[in-house]
């Protein structure tokens, strides 16, 4: 396999740095693993914890700095006893052994640990179940020990390509309150299925103190969150996504943790550099968060078996790493130009944080070859979806973060006549030729409160009047119209996978909010209101019918499978076309203009019209046939692309777009 700097002269004069990164790679992979693989040395969650074998239970924590532990719960009135305490064990690690009636399934605990000039009770980090009681609001470690889960149904298997449906279990029902597994296995599975979408990207699973902050402020790393249900419930959604063809992969956040101490990682065994870095290193100047020491070899083997406990526990089918810029750099990102690559090779970069992501990556892998792996990056560092052998760091797909800024940034600033066709085009293809991506028009970010969807930019207050099919209203006209053509242009020039946060599809009204002291806790804005999609008057059920028959359409021809090839980049009539996989999609921008016979310079063939967003099913107008055909003429066209000799000739109604099939 090449290396990245053969097909990237751009990289040649970073040739050693590359090396020397894989090499660091697979030094540290030799040391925690030595010449087997990786997979097999990383087992910290099946030592560290509680568990239960054919002695008893075992509890194990790694407290280098403790002088005491002691386990505490309701077993024994949180009392600090000699029976309940742990003994070292060596290397910082502690131990207790109990007969097996001492502990019984639904008890809540907790380790009360002493250190030089203090002590305070915390949660075990390798806690696999942890509650918050209703009232108190603390949180405490629980033992769980059901029967086990019995999995019927395998994974999907590799999505070469997938259709990612971005959700959050906790405000994917409708109801203003906390959803719950089993609501969305019985509510929103089976309509992620209807839609194509053949990925679930699952947010906020891990264990974080604070509802409102979307997941990403992770306290038990281990532990899935108790708020949306019981492990055996989360197993029964994963065993029905998988027999629907779905695969479920989680949102996994490596990239800091939580400050608190109570609750999180921090001052574990009161020494505040335990799992992060020394110093102003291990703070988050911008999220208050702690941030892992990732060149400790003990914080490598806590994340990684961590990835391979949630592998394996939960059947789950890959991750997308949250926060992967902030890993990368000493700086996070914060503040920094991405435009050169010397900022990918040089001090400024974390080479702790690039050796764990390729550690993990390359374990993930190992465990399962047909798992999916997503970075969500910034800063475009090269190499980082590429594969290990090629001197890369292995992911499967980056995401195409800025699409999502430009979009908003196009419509916020410039008016309909301003938008640039070759403008809209760079921005949509200017990807990595040796990396693949996820594209989206907006994710979960664009949702939040004090920013606004799409479709809010678009429509804004008249969302509140005018959303009947029967009402006219050339604002939501527009709105509507356009937020088709930005779905489908994005999803059609994306660089092997496409993204949609749950709701965004049909146009979901408003914004994300989760329940603050600001709002009053109200979880108004923190659920998704299917019943507009569903009610067919409704202008949301028409962008709902388009995004299902796009994706249904897009699997079926296979369009991912290709690379997009610019055809025509009209400014003056804003028409945007392009072909991929024998496809050719034109897109008229044009806010009034529509045109009879555009003619661009095409391959030889005959088409048919296999797909377009004005049916009336979608909202539109109806303004074309649905089952025409077109043959490219033997003519050379001044319009468009000159490596083609033939000519075809298009109907192309304003703020619409045609895809065209090869047929012959």
């Amino acid at each position: 396999m090449k290396k990245i700097y053969q097909t990237d002269p751009w990289l040649q004069p970073y040739k050693d740095a590359i090396d020397a990164r894989h090499s660091r790679i697979l030094e540290c992979k030799r040391k925690l693993a030595g010449e087997g693989p990786l997979s097999d040395a990383v087992n910290n969650h099946l030592y560290y914890g509680l568990h239960k074998d054919s002695q008893g239970w075992v509890i194990r924590e790694w407290a280098p700095n403790a002088s005491r532990i002691y386990l505490i719960g309701d077993f024994n009135n949180w009392k600090r006893t000699p029976d309940y305490a742990l003994q070292p064990v060596g290397s910082g690690n502690w131990e207790l052994r109990l007969p097996a009636l001492f502990l019984t399934h639904g008890a809540l605990y907790k380790l009360w640990i002493e250190w030089p000039g203090g002590g305070g009770e915390r949660i075990p980090a390798y806690a696999t179940r942890v509650v918050q009681d209703p009232d108190t609001k603390v949180f405490s470690a629980q033992v769980w020990d059901p029967r086990p889960y019995e999995w019927k149904h395998r994974s999907p298997g590799k999505r070469p390509h997938p259709f990612i449906y971005e959700c959050h279990i906790g405000m994917s029902g409708e109801k203003e309150g906390v959803s719950t597994f089993e609501e969305f296995r019985t509510g929103v599975l089976p309509r992620v299925k209807r839609l194509g979408y053949d990925v679930l990207q699952i947010m906020a699973l891990q264990e974080h103190p604070y509802y409102g902050s979307f997941g990403y402020q992770v306290s038990s790393f281990f532990a899935l969150s108790s708020r949306f249900g019981t492990p055996e419930e989360f197993k029964r959604l994963v065993d029905e996504a998988h027999a629907a063809g779905i695969a479920v992969i989680m949102d996994i956040v490596h990239s800091h943790a939580v400050g608190n101490e109570a609750e999180g990682l921090g001052r574990l065994d009161g020494d505040e550099s335990l799992y992060f870095y020394k110093g102003s290193a291990g703070y988050h100047p911008a999220w208050g968060t702690r941030c892992f020491d990732y060149g400790k070899d003990e914080v490598k083997y806590f994340l990684l078996s961590n990835c391979k406990y949630w592998l394996q526990e939960y059947h789950l089918d890959g991750f997308r790493f949250d926060g992967v810029t902030s890993m990368l750099y000493w700086s996070h990102g914060l503040g920094v130009d991405f435009g050169d690559y010397s900022l990918y090779f040089n001090e400024g970069v974390d080479e702790n944080a690039v050796t764990y992501l390729g550690l993990a990556n390359m374990l993930i892998h190992e465990l399962n070859p047909k798992a999916l792996t997503i970075a969500e990056d910034v800063s475009g560092m090269a190499g980082l979806a590429a594969p290990f052998a090629a001197g890369g760091v292995g992911f499967d797909f980056r995401m195409a973060m800025g699409i999502a800024d430009h979009w908003i940034k196009w419509i916020k600033e410039l008016s309909d006549e301003q938008w640039s066709m070759g403008g809209i085009w760079w921005e949509l293809t200017n990807k990595r030729a040796d990396e693949k991506t996820v594209s989206y028009a907006e994710c979960h970010d664009q949702a939040l409160v004090g920013d606004k969807t799409i479709i809010f930019r678009l429509i804004d207050k008249e969302m509140y009047f005018s959303m009947r099919r029967d009402q006219p209203n050339p604002i939501v006209d527009r709105g509507v119209a356009l937020h088709k053509l930005i779905r489908l242009v994005t999803a059609a020039t994306c660089g092997g996978g496409y993204l949609d946060f749950m709701g965004n599809e049909f146009g979901h009204p408003e914004w994300i909010d989760f329940p603050r002291e600001g709002n009053g806790w109200s979880y108004k804005h923190a659920r998704r209101q299917w019943s507009l999609a569903d009610d067919p008057a409704l202008r949301f059920h028409g962008l709902e019918e388009f995004d299902a028959a796009m994706v249904h359409f897009l699997k079926k021809y296979k369009v991912l499978s290709g690379m997009p090839e610019l055809l025509v980049a009209d400014e003056e009539k804003k028409i945007l076309i392009f072909s991929r996989e024998n496809c050719i999609f034109a897109v008229n921008f044009n806010p009034q203009g529509s045109f009879l016979d555009y003619g661009f310079s095409a391959p030889a063939g005959k088409f048919a019209k296999v797909f377009d967003s004005d049916e009336p099913r979608f909202g539109g107008f109806g303004r074309l046939e649905q089952a025409e055909t077109h043959i490219a003429v033997p003519r050379r066209s001044p319009n468009g692309n000159q490596s083609f000799d033939h000519t075809l000739y298009l109907y192309l109604p304003s703020r619409c777009a045609i895809v065209l099939k090869k047929i012959d």
